[in-house]
């Protein structure tokens, strides 16, 4: 069950994010008493995460202390969000515009550290379709997952058309669901994400209709805010551990699309669409470029009625977005 967080935890857990050196000693709580299982998700469109749960670099940090390490499949962001929410995982990956939404609603989450920057998301038609681009659209049955970047992709791809999301026939489906849709035609368009997008593409000739990289908002890295508070050691040495997996993604890029290949069991080439030529890995600081990426996104979210009348986004953006703590532990490439 999650606590309120303190005034005071909060500045324990400001000072611990400003005086933790490059490396630490995991993953003592302010009490001293050692943390037992630390609660982490991975995803297929997360390359770091598959690369660094692979390796158990993790594991070998954490086991002096006697923490034990759990793993949870996140499908999308929208569920590693409610696993975060509930109090299942401590840490969990999803898309930045998603944690926005999650947080402007109630989801106690900040965001340390960003895994990569992505082209994960785009429009995608069948082959044969005869539509060529967004406002062909209206009227049409688009499948994507609430929740998630490629939804909120779709929403603002159909805006910048000129139509809302009452001009479409939206169908809900989790991401590997919705390209079976799209390729067995039960859905006209797909707001799809990598890898299943990547297969699509090249194993089933399905076509990208329109592609926004800056509609692809960044891979956040979310932690409880209660758990970051109570356990700013143990995040840091997450945050290592993806600096680790990080750099080593960047030096062996072939070897962490085999990894992502053996782990979402889809072809080598699709899996290197992903790592090489739509993931970018060099910039894992939460920085300004985060939080200006979100406030041009976040007027979406009151258009469209996703979070309260009134809601200050501006203010939950900079309760979010957490440009301090990973500052000391990130190693430049």
């Amino acid at each position: 069950m999650n606590r309120p967080i303190t005034r005071r935890a909060m500045l324990r857990y400001s000072g611990a994010a400003l005086a933790l050196p490059a490396f630490v000693t995991p993953a003592r709580a302010a009490s001293g008493k050692a943390l037992e299982e630390l609660r982490l998700d991975y995803a297929y469109y997360s390359p770091a995460s598959l690369v660094l749960r692979r390796h158990g670099w993790l594991e070998t940090a954490l086991k002096p202390q006697g923490t034990q390490v759990k793993w949870v499949q996140s499908a999308g962001s929208n569920r590693a969000l409610e696993y975060l929410n509930g109090g299942s995982i401590d840490i969990g990956s999803s898309a930045g515009l998603a944690a926005l939404l999650a947080r402007a609603n109630g989801n106690p989450i900040r965001t340390p550290y960003i895994y990569s920057r992505p082209e994960w998301t785009a429009l995608v038609v069948r082959k044969d379709s005869p539509l060529r681009g967004v406002a062909d659209l209206k009227g049409r049955k688009v499948a994507a997952t609430k929740g998630t970047d490629p939804y909120l992709f779709l929403l603002r791809a159909l805006k910048q058309a000129g139509l809302r999301r009452r001009d479409i026939e939206h169908v809900a489906l989790q991401h590997a669901d919705g390209r079976v849709a799209l390729e067995q035609g039960r859905v006209d368009a797909w707001a799809g994400l990598d890898p299943h997008m990547a297969a699509s593409e090249l194993e089933g000739g399905a076509r990208l209709i329109y592609r926004n990289v800056a509609f692809n908002t960044y891979g956040f890295l979310n932690v409880r805010e209660a758990f970051v508070a109570e356990q700013p050691a143990a995040v840091a040495t997450v945050i290592q551990a993806y600096e680790r997996a990080r750099r080593w993604i960047m030096a062996n890029p072939s070897a962490a699309a085999q990894i992502l290949a053996e782990e979402a069991k889809v072809s080598l080439p699709v899996a290197l669409l992903q790592v090489k030529l739509r993931s970018d890995f060099s910039n894992p600081q939460p920085s300004n470029e985060h939080v200006q990426a979100l406030q041009l996104a976040a007027p979406l979210l009151l258009e469209e009625g996703l979070v309260r009348p009134g809601t200050d986004l501006r203010r939950t953006i900079a309760e979010l977005v957490d440009t301090r703590f990973a500052r000391q532990l990130i190693v430049p490439a």
